[in-house]
């Protein structure tokens, strides 16, 4: 059951360093766009952040971020690491199930997902170097530096969608 008068929270962007070690530059990019992300769903209500953008189109903001969760847990901890774990929102058997089932989860839990899914993708690969490689389950030869920049891709391209959805939910705008 969702809150119909809980509203996501504020979020403060820290920007990515202009001077510094690769590492620390990843870092810092990958943590803009997630920060980024949150930033696009505050002040919303779950109904809000669950409001697709055109038909046929299923993708909404809450969509976004439940897909950036499994997105964040499949390359670092699934590919990277090796874990055994299912995704949270988008399962074997409904594998747009982040995008489509938007009232199974109220949107303050999906946006706490988002938070902690970090949290572990960063502790994933912690003690890791940009160079290690890694072998995927579909058997993509990579490094640690490319699932970085995949995911930076990935959330630029997410972001510039949640620009569009929250115009047009309220018609706020930003960078």
């Amino acid at each position: 059951m969702t809150d119909p008068d809980w509203t996501a929270p504020d979020v403060d962007r820290v920007h990515p360093p202009y001077a510094a070690d690769e590492r620390a530059m990843l870092q810092g990019w990958l943590d803009y766009h997630r920060q980024t992300l949150r930033w696009k769903c505050a002040g919303l209500t779950h109904q809000q952040l669950a409001t697709r953008s055109v038909e046929p189109s299923t993708l909404s903001l809450l969509g976004i971020v439940r897909h950036m969760v499994d997105v964040e847990r499949w390359w670092f901890r699934c590919e990277f690491r090796g874990e055994d774990i299912d995704l949270r929102f988008g399962p074997e058997g409904n594998p747009t199930g982040d995008f489509d089932d938007l009232d199974d989860t109220p949107a303050a839990e999906v946006l706490a997902a988002h938070e902690l899914e970090a949290a572990a993708a960063d502790a994933a690969v912690a003690d890791a170097a940009l160079d290690d490689r890694f072998v995927g389950r579909r058997g993509r030869h990579s490094t640690l530096r490319w699932a970085y920049l995949h995911m930076i891709e990935e959330y630029a391209r997410h972001n510039g969608h949640a620009d569009l959805l929250r115009e047009r939910i309220d018609g706020a705008t930003g960078d």
